[in-house]
């Protein structure tokens, strides 16, 4: 053979020989999804999106979407070896196998934990007291004394205290901690009377109502009721808050049954079904509203139709005294007011509010809402003829006048719509004729009662998230969804934070609750008491 016949050959050899060199990655795939993430988020940013949850949860889904064309790209078009590609595929199962989506934040922000970990609440099963029985020697003090805050949003269910004046500078005399400690989840807040401090929680696939003390924070008796409400979103456990009255408790479970309990010991005095017997459905989120006590009746929001939407019982019997309304029901609390002279029970309803008679339960007045966004806070009877009214979800706030002699549906009227207030958890605060509330999560607003103009809104560096407000004489306690507590000046002049410390950890949608000096604040997994200073007289 020719001598460069022979080297073509030994070429040709040596070519067969050699692995083709690996082809380089296509990296213009990846700079596409990447470019079209970007964009997509610039666009959901810059459009105009009623509610910020709503435009978080469309981020969300499109970072999801990004990630999952860009796993796509990699196992597929990056020209990875298949030993790269399946170590890459395992590596994302393993992890997808050990996230799991333990729920959101306020702004529907998904919160990941380790599949291994259990729930927190169900780490307290078996620390809790079984309820003594009838014959316990046990006696509480259940007395009423003038500090008291024995039910939803104190007293008068307008989240505010006027017979305690705090000191202002918690630097130079911060807050102290009584006790704090873990707690079942839910989304209850305390109600307080003399020594004793009652809310509701989730410990496993038992729903409790407990009774601690004050000073201690230690368990006195708690009672067990068979059943877990669950939502991812929405968070476990119950919503509602226990109600005190004359030595007894009365509360509502997330799934509807409704108790009279022995403050004493925790002892069943009689039981109902308000979803069951009123032929009602349980809303989205639970059953949230707590009962109301007041003439002798125990009212609830059952949300049931053909006149069962607001029911009355006998509080020492559990008897159905009256029922009224076809309206569904939403997650608002009952409450009573003062229109036109006329002592009634005012309802905020999925797609109405109304307002009741307290004697009949028949329906006085209607104003139809529309709309299948939630609606959390407290309707506000101001003066002798108006109501304010106040949801988020992109719906705002409202202020209602209800006049006397017109039809059911022709009784309330719209004075002024603001979208410069919307709500989604928060209750509002009206005081010397302006209204004080968290906006979407982001600001806490103060708006104008006449006319429901923005006079201010604090900045975003604030970091209330979706938290509450409490009105003390002329301060707001804001329990921010962060775990902290911040003091703000309740003034239409400007917005001027005062103080501020952290009082638990974890994400905190409850109402804070103030017995004289001592705050209760509590979220799905702590709770705590703190004394915080008072004013020198």
């Amino acid at each position: 053979m020719p001598e460069d016949a022979m080297a073509k050959h030994a070429l040709g050899r040596r070519s067969v020989d050699r692995a083709p060199p690996a082809a380089k990655p296509r990296w213009l795939g990846l700079a596409v999804i990447a470019v079209l993430a970007v964009v997509v988020i610039g666009v959901l940013q810059a459009v105009t999106i009623p509610d910020g949850g709503t435009r978080n949860l469309a981020i969300v889904s499109a970072i999801g979407v990004a990630l999952a064309a860009l796993l796509v790209w990699l196992l597929f078009f990056a020209t990875l070896r298949w030993r790269g590609r399946l170590i890459l595929l395992a590596a994302v199962a393993l992890l997808a196998g050990s996230l799991r989506l333990e729920g959101y934040s306020g702004d529907l922000q998904p919160v990941f934990g380790w599949r291994w970990s259990q729930p927190a609440d169900r780490a307290l099963v078996g620390e809790t007291a079984k309820a003594p029985g009838a014959d316990t020697a046990q006696k509480l003090d259940l007395r009423p004394t003038p500090h008291d805050f024995p039910q939803f949003l104190g007293p008068a269910r307008l989240a505010e205290v006027d017979d305690v004046r705090l000191a202002t500078d918690w630097r130079q005399a911060p807050p102290r901690q009584v006790w704090r400690q873990p707690i079942g989840a839910g989304w209850s807040s305390f109600a307080v009377v003399g020594n004793y401090a009652f809310t509701q929680e989730q410990r496993g696939d038992d729903e409790l109502v407990v009774c601690y003390r004050r000073d201690t924070g230690a368990l006195v008796w708690s009672h067990a009721a068979r059943g877990r409400f669950e939502s991812v979103m929405g968070g476990d456990g119950p919503r509602a808050t226990p109600t005190l009255h004359a030595g007894r408790v009365y509360a509502i479970g997330a799934t509807g049954w409704l108790k009279c309990l022995d403050g004493n010991s925790g002892r069943v005095l009689w039981s109902r079904d308000i979803v069951t017997e009123n032929h009602a459905a349980v809303p989205m989120w639970g059953i949230s509203g707590s009962p109301l006590v007041v003439d002798g009746r125990v009212i609830v929001s059952a949300g049931g139709p053909d006149g069962h939407s607001l029911v009355a019982y006998h509080p020492d019997t559990g008897d159905v005294l009256w029922h009224g309304g076809d309206s569904r029901a939403s997650y608002a609390s009952p409450v009573l007011a003062t229109i036109n002279g006329q002592r009634q029970i005012v309802m905020l309803n999925a797609e109405d509010v109304t307002g009741h008679d307290l004697e009949t339960g028949h329906v006085l007045w209607q104003y139809t809402w529309p709309g299948s966004q939630p609606k959390v806070p407290q309707p506000v009877a101001i003066g002798d003829h108006e109501v304010l009214i106040a949801a988020g979800y992109g719906l705002g706030s409202k202020l209602l006048t209800i006049a006397t002699g017109k039809p059911t549906s022709e009784a309330a009227t719209e004075v002024w719509s603001s979208r410069s207030l919307r709500p989604k958890f928060t209750n509002v605060i009206v005081l010397d004729k302006h209204i004080y509330g968290i906006d979407d999560g982001r600001t806490l607003n103060c708006l104008d009662l006449a006319s429901g103009k923005l006079k201010w809104r604090s900045a975003r560096s604030a970091e209330y998230g979706h938290g509450q407000v409490l009105r003390v004489g002329k301060l707001l306690v804001v329990q921010c969804e962060s775990g902290d507590v911040a003091l703000v000046r309740a003034s239409p002049e400007r917005f001027e934070e005062l103080s501020r410390f952290h009082a638990i950890e974890g994400k905190t949608w409850n109402n804070p609750a103030l017995s004289g000096a001592y705050l209760f604040v509590r979220n799905a997994q702590e709770a705590a008491c703190y004394e915080l200073p008072l004013e020198h007289q």
